[in-house]
Order: C-alpha cells, then structure tokens, then sequence
C-alpha cells in the first residue's frame, strides 16, 4: 500500500519534485484556516500524518484490534505480529545491532526518564557529574536535576557561542573523572543546529563515558545511524516522524540495558511472580510494562516505511534549500532577528520581530492561515541564554514550498505594519 500511495507521485521526476508532490498525501494541508489556505510551519512540535498512516491505524482497528503477547487467539497473534514487526522496521531505520535494543515508550520525554531513573540512579552517586548542553528541551533538563538532587551530584552545562553552535574545545574541558553520563540533543529543537554528537560521542567515550542523543528533531530530516554514531542511547518520538501521538523509541546498548534496572513495573515485563520474588522479563520487554499504544506501534510503522521510501537524504537536500531560502527571505524584513545562525542547521528557523512579542506574532499569523509556534520552546535556558522572553518558530517538512515561505514573510510584514 505504501509503495502504490508513493507510485501515485511520479517517480520518474527528481527527488526535489517528487517531495513537493508527496504533499497531497497530507489530508488535513488541504483544509482553509480563517478563510486562507494552510500554511503549516509547525512541524518542529508535530508533524502531519500522511493518509498511509491514517489509513493503517484504521485498518487495525477494524480488523486486528486486541492486546497482544498474552493471547493464543487469531487476532492477538495478528496484532502482536503487527507490533513486533515494527520493532524490527525500527532497528533497521536506526540500524541498531538487535530489535532487543529498540524499547518503545510514549515519546522521547518518556525515553529520556527511563534512562534517568534505570541508568542514572545506579550510576551517578554523591560529587559526581551529569554533563548536558545549553541548548537542551527541557525533557533533557530537569530529569537530571531531579538525579542531581536526590543523589548529591551537580549538573554541568556546555556552553554556546551567540550563533547557537557548542564549544566542543569547552565540552572537552567538562569531560571529568566525575563525569558519568553526557546528554545531547542531535538538533536544537529552538535553534535547528545540528550538532557535531559522532565527534562528542567519540570524546566522552575516550575517557569511558556513556553518551544519551535527544533524537526528536533528528529523525524526521536526516539518515540516522546509531552504530555509526556509537552513542549508547538514541530517543526519538514517533509523532515528529509523522507518525501518531503516544508513541516513541529508546534504542539503547544491549549491554548496558541488560544491567539496568526496569523502570516500571507490571505486567509483561516480567518472567514470573511469586510474593517472595519477581523475575523480570528478557529485553526489550523488561522496559514495557504494560498493554502499550499497540495502534501507535503500527502506526510509527506505517510512517517510518513511508518516510524511509521517500529518500531521507533528498530529504535533507531539499529542506536545507528551503531553510536557506527562508532565512535570506525573513532577513531581508526590517526589524527581523534570526535567533540561531549556526553553520549546521536543520528546517528551524527562529526569529524575533523588535518591539512585537511572539504571541501576537503567531497570533496575527494564524489570522493569514500561517501555523508557527511561539514561546520559549521548552527550552527557556536558550531562551535566557539569548536575552529574550521567547521567539516566534517556523520549522518546515518536506511538504512545505517556497510558496509557503512567500506566505510566512507577507504575513510577518503585515504582523510590523498592523502592529508597527
């Protein structure tokens, strides 16, 4: 199904083409927003879903819902055949060593407190180091605080320079016999840069130290290799990779889950109970307590054999052009500040109008049809870090245009003259 929803694109034209035509399997970009056409640039928060995808978690319901792993029965054989078939398109998107090593959780938030909670209650103790970066989402901040905290360590920060790229010659210096666990976005969710992580990987596990890669902003624009990168954790969600909401992806070394402790209990991840002792369940199930969003699983499926059929390079091609397009564009307006100008970027594009807060920026924007988001991102460090209270984001897929972006630059234009 979808290699025939792709044949309908026309293959036989280049890969930028073929992008800008895929647009039309994203029913909701066709709906008119206050009256104008949809301009969606909100990508960075979540993604749209082709109809694949849709069409996929329907059939599911309709036709092989029911829980899985424990049931003799045809439609939990069927349904657990769907789910752990997923986990095994999974592994090869990453190109992680064994399915055991691919856990799903709700999203990366939930990826990043296992590893927190499993890893990182065991292993950092009192003095000792947890080391993230200054531009890191929230969900990479505060469960290591909450670690910090309980177990007397001190979190340390890698700095940033003003174009919004860390100093590695300082990340360096922060690598430390005390230092037990690096944490790293691969792209900047406020700031789209790309950072070096195979090159910080290598560093942190020259002095023997565990490295946690933030994926979410990664997967959905660029080929991700996680024994190319060798990082020892890998988290993404699925609903930023256009597939549903609920559903995400801890890849982690076998050997280092193995020793880690589940982080909740229940059902399915155990062997057997007896009131004097559990034995818990082989990976990957030790870490999936519980009857799991089991139509999210096929369709995070759906989305990553769809994306993987696209080209994930002509991917990245065609988006860089677009960001390059709509950085030139937007800065060319009066009063505009991109905030975030680092050589490596993905499709972020973060700005500031003077004497105008985001929120009416997004505010009149949305008046236009044109969807950004505005705030600090969850990430009000970057936001400190610059010296402003938030930014106005557009952040693209492969189905946005260059139209979309004329619309984007008309629209903050008439945001400065309405408001001035």
């Amino acid at each position: 199904m979808i290699e025939a929803t792709l044949n309908t694109a026309q293959p036989q034209v280049d890969g930028k083409a073929r992008l800008e035509l895929c647009r039309h399997h994203f029913p909701l970009l066709r709906q008119r927003v206050n009256g104008k056409p949809l301009v969606y640039l909100d990508n960075a928060a979540t993604s749209q879903k082709p109809q694949v995808v849709i069409d996929t978690i329907m059939r599911y319901y309709m036709e092989e819902n029911s829980n899985i792993h424990r049931g003799v029965h045809y439609l939990s054989e069927k349904a657990t055949e769907a789910y752990e078939g997923v986990r095994a398109t999974v592994r090869q998107f990453l190109n992680a060593g064994d399915t055991r090593e691919i856990i799903f959780v709700r999203g990366t938030t939930e990826a990043i407190n296992l590893v927190a909670h499993s890893y990182g209650r065991v292993h950092v103790g009192k003095d000792d180091e947890v080391l993230i970066s200054a531009m890191e989402h929230h969900s990479n901040i505060v469960p290591w605080q909450i670690v910090c905290e309980e177990r007397g360590a001190r979190l340390r920060v890698i700095p940033m320079n003003d174009a919004g790229e860390l100093l590695v010659e300082e990340y360096e210096k922060l690598l430390t016999p005390r230092t037990k666990i690096v944490g790293l976005a691969h792209v900047s969710n406020a700031l789209g840069t790309v950072n070096p992580v195979k090159t910080m990987v290598a560093m942190a596990h020259a002095r023997g130290i565990p490295v946690l890669l933030d994926g979410a902003q990664a997967v959905p624009h660029m080929r991700v290799d996680v024994r190319d990168l060798d990082c020892d954790f890998y988290a993404f969600s699925g609903h930023k990779v256009f597939g549903p909401t609920g559903i995400g992806v801890l890849y982690g070394r076998e050997s280092l889950l193995n020793a880690m402790p589940p982080y909740q209990s229940g059902g399915d991840m155990i062997k057997w109970v007896t009131f004097e002792k559990t034995v818990y369940n082989d990976l990957p199930y030790k870490f999936e307590a519980g009857t799991p969003s089991i139509a999210g699983g096929v369709g995070l499926g759906a989305a990553i054999e769809y994306l993987t059929k696209l080209d994930l390079d002509a991917i990245g091609l065609y988006e860089h052009d677009l960001l390059q397009y709509a950085t030139a564009r937007l800065s060319a307006v009066p009063r505009v500040r991109i905030v975030g100008t680092a050589r490596e970027k993905a499709a972020v594009l973060s700005f500031t109008v003077e004497g105008i807060h985001p929120h009416d920026i997004g505010t009149i924007l949305d008046l236009e049809g044109v969807a950004i988001r505005t705030g600090h991102h969850c990430a009000q460090p970057v936001m400190q870090r610059f010296g402003i209270p938030a930014t106005a984001r557009a952040s693209f897929a492969f189905y946005n245009t260059k139209e979309d972006v004329d619309v984007l630059v008309k629209s903050v234009e008439k945001v400065i003259e309405v408001l001035g």
